[in-house]
């Protein structure tokens, strides 16, 4: 137990003490912001105020304001949880291009031991990172305005990070178990941040793509991680503006913007519940912890 609490401890410092790693694993969630700043808050905006149809002196400016934030923290959290994982992960290629998994292999550790300790420090730091950014996002937003977010649907918020940390470690340990080389692991990375916020509907939400595309879209865990974020942080806005309209719309107006911005991930032209995407995401995520350890047994061998 000591070698695997000292190979984790040993992992997690090599992420956290390089400033330039952390700061590439979260240029995806920079740019969401960067993009979230210049043009995406204002079109979004726009969007949802000309949806309102008449129902402006109910649900104010300020009001659509927060709730198109919340989208934003929601897209910058899905991202963090994408690509945090990834850039810990990547000392496995590292460690193997270096030939230091020989002196690691050639300890009294056990092979499940060494690959749980990769997977436990990158997991660490994704729900650490992601955490934070979701705890300062919330603070920032507090001092804007009032997203009627209960001490349940709060807790349940952290929760969806530490589940959605725990399933991309363990989807892209499968994947980084096949490189050999920093470069090709480099590059897998650029394409993962650039095509990352599309999957999770930051840029764009997943409802604007055609069917095969949204289905493509929700194949991917960290897009149902992303939508049950929506859920447990905006569900509580989306009902304060249901109950301020008072029934005369008769619901259309909250149902719309569920609908627009995708708080239910669509397979095959189904809907799936949050229990659903919990049950989806928990049966990818054994799928993957089985595969990675079927992998690295073959492809980490004792010398």
């Amino acid at each position: 137990m000591r070698g695997f609490i000292g190979l984790s401890k040993r992992n997690i410092l090599l992420y956290a003490k390089d400033v330039q790693a952390i700061f590439f694993s979260l240029l995806t969630s920079i740019i969401i912001f960067g993009l979230y700043l210049l043009f995406l808050k204002g079109n979004l905006l726009n969007s949802i105020e000309s949806a309102l149809g008449g129902l402006e002196s109910l649900i104010t400016h300020e009001e659509c304001e927060m709730l198109v934030s919340g989208l934003m923290l929601t897209g910058v959290l899905g991202s963090a949880l994408i690509t945090v994982p990834f850039s810990c992960l990547s000392t496995i290629v590292r460690d193997r291009e270096n030939r230091i998994d020989y002196d690691i292999s050639a300890t009294p550790m056990r092979r499940w031991q060494i690959i749980l300790s990769y997977f436990v420090s990158a997991a660490i730091c994704a729900v650490v990172v992601t955490s934070l950014l979701l705890t300062v996002g919330l603070f920032i937003l507090s001092g804007s305005g009032e997203l009627y977010l209960s001490t349940g649907m709060l807790l349940a918020s952290y929760g969806v990070v530490l589940f959605g940390a725990l399933s991309a470690t363990a989807v892209f340990m499968v994947i980084v178990l096949f490189f050999r080389t920093q470069s090709a692991c480099g590059a897998f990375s650029g394409i993962l941040s650039a095509v990352g916020g599309f999957v999770i509907g930051a840029y764009l939400p997943i409802s604007e793509f055609s069917e095969g595309i949204q289905t493509l879209c929700c194949l991917f865990p960290a897009s149902h991680v992303t939508i049950l974020l929506r859920n447990t942080l905006l569900n509580g806005m989306l009902d304060h503006m249901n109950e301020a309209v008072k029934g005369l719309d008769n619901g259309m107006f909250v149902t719309a913007i569920r609908d627009a911005f995708t708080f239910k991930a669509k397979l095959f032209g189904e809907s799936f519940s949050c229990e659903q995407m919990v049950t989806y995401i928990g049966v990818v995520t054994i799928v993957a912890v089985a595969a990675m350890t079927q992998v690295y047994r073959k492809s980490y061998k004792r010398k």
